[in-house]
């Protein structure tokens, strides 16, 4: 007798994502993680400018979060050079496998898929395109800019992105399992991770909005813990479902977990990447207002001089969401 195993997607990026598909991979569910394809900073940055492949350090990072193999495959695909020579300096061997393998391929997605077999990775990895994207932002003063460490170091109040092909001349495009993957899905997952940088270009396909959109499944946002300076500074919990729904220019949010607990005060002003965090505030009535369900609990988890989210937790929620009744009637209201 078969059971049916809940499938999941999990939409994001960054350093957010791993930790929760860390935690999902022993769980009887069927995972698939679509991971941003816009990230151009850093020796992804570096790797997409000389070879023109996806930059490959977000898709690295979940692969080694849902790899079923020894720790000692995960350590190497996981090291960084240390020299000072100027190509190696800084890149991990597994960005450059996974470059050299989109090459041999033809494409990130061929690439990603054959080496997920190597990896024996638990559930199914997706970039989100078949090619780098070039994200873009307009800031609440008018001015825009390209790139996304360029976005992310300007510190500046964003009011809007989209994303673009490198070559400016065509729509993106999702390949066609992301959107397969989204309409059958019982679960879709947001975050966490960077608002505008992670998740947001994930969405600006109109192709992953649209799914997004139209699928049946709930849609669960992490929200974020601390702020980001200048992108979300001041931003509460409600501001941030707010951007969200304004991109796709409908509430389609179903349901948002929050952190309760207070972040010590050590950790606050925290400076990371010359960025002061704040505790994202609180505002339900403001969620409640764009038709969320509200899970508010302790899913804080103090590391690394940082405040995170204990994915432990976390997936013990997005678990229980499974199964019950959807909370929005009319996702257009």
């Amino acid at each position: 007798m078969h059971t049916h195993r809940p499938k999941i997607v999990v939409i994001g990026g960054g350093t957010g994502l791993p930790v929760i598909l860390r935690n999902l991979r022993d769980q009887n569910v069927d995972i698939t993680a679509v991971v941003t394809v816009a990230d151009d900073g850093g020796s992804s940055g570096i790797i997409r400018h000389y070879v023109n492949v996806v930059p490959p350090g977000d898709i690295r990072n979940v692969m080694v979060a849902l790899a079923e193999v020894p720790d000692i495959y995960k350590d190497l695909f996981q090291y960084r050079f240390e020299t000072t020579d100027d190509f190696f300096a800084g890149h991990a061997i597994g960005n450059l496998i996974i470059a050299a393998l989109s090459e041999m391929k033809g494409g990130i997605f061929d690439a990603v898929q054959e080496l997920s077999q190597l990896m024996r990775v638990n559930g199914h990895i997706y970039p989100a395109a078949n090619e780098p994207l070039e994200l873009h932002a307009q800031f609440a003063d008018g001015s825009t800019l390209s790139g996304e460490s360029e976005i992310t170091a300007a510190h500046k109040l964003i009011k809007r992105v989209w994303v673009e092909t490198s070559d400016h001349h065509q729509q993106p495009h999702a390949v066609q399992p992301v959107i397969d993957a989204i309409m059958n899905a019982d679960q879709i997952v947001l975050g966490p991770g960077s608002l505008f940088t992670s998740i947001l270009p994930n969405l600006m396909i109109e192709s992953v909005g649209n799914a997004v959109r139209e699928s049946p499944a709930e849609v669960v946002y992490i929200c974020n813990i601390m702020t980001q300076k200048g992108e979300t500074e001041n931003f509460t919990d409600a501001d941030h479902v707010r951007v969200l729904n304004q991109h796709l220019n409908t509430n389609f949010i179903d349901t948002v977990l929050v952190n309760t607990r207070k972040v010590p005060d050590q950790y606050i002003d925290y400076q990371r990447w010359d960025e002061m965090s704040q505790p994202v505030r609180h505002d339900f009535q403001g969620l409640c207002d764009q038709g969320c369900r509200v899970i508010s609990t302790d899913f804080l988890q103090l590391r690394d001089n940082g405040a995170f989210h204990n994915g432990q937790e976390v997936v013990s929620e997005l678990l229980n969401l499974i199964g019950q009744p959807r909370y929005r009637i009319d996702r257009g209201s």
